[in-house]
């Protein structure tokens, strides 16, 4: 059975982007699609169907599957997305020599969570504003502690990451 992948490209640009803007853009769209390409290998080898969304998101490139069946492309906790993310920025980097910042996202995993770690945050700040105690939430990843401070920050209020990974947490602080 043969893999039919769909590739489909949305590149945001600003309204007058300058020659930086887009060589960035454009080196950004050429780390999409090397990933792409290694995507539909991978999708191919593992005979499953889905679909390509490439996208330049906040200085980074993005890379989308969906399909009927990937949840074992997800895995427990995201932990298979993870491990397949860094063999994807591996892919691009054999490519350019660059490192690369490239997002992965399979079925709306990542989107779904970054909503859920945004209303986190918003409502953990909205306790500290009520309570004027800090709160301290539980053990995240790098990726998950920026989508709530930025919440938090959103928030007018202030946070700090405390611990050692694997078990850093974000420590929501009351205003001065």
């Amino acid at each position: 059975m043969s893999t039919e992948t769909d590739i489909e490209e949305n590149t945001t640009e600003s309204a007058a982007p300058e020659d930086g803007d887009n060589a960035l853009v454009s080196r950004l769209e050429r780390e999409g699609d090397i990933a792409a390409d290694y995507l539909e290998e991978l999708l191919d080898i593992a005979d499953l169907d889905g679909d390509l969304d490439m996208d330049v998101e906040a200085d980074r490139a993005a890379v989308s599957i969906v399909g009927a069946d990937l949840a074992q492309l997800v895995g427990p906790d995201g932990k298979v997305l993870e491990a397949l993310q860094e063999l994807t920025r591996l892919a691009v980097y054999r490519e350019t020599g660059e490192r690369s910042r490239l997002m992965l996202d399979i079925s709306g995993f990542r989107a779904d969570k970054r909503s859920r770690l945004t209303k986190l945050g918003e409502e953990t700040a909205a306790q500290v504003k009520e309570s004027g105690e800090p709160v301290s939430l539980d053990p995240m990843s790098p990726f998950e502690r920026k989508i709530v401070h930025d919440a938090v920050a959103a928030a007018g209020l202030q946070s700090e990451s405390e611990g050692v990974e694997p078990r850093r947490y974000v420590v929501v602080l009351p205003a001065d």
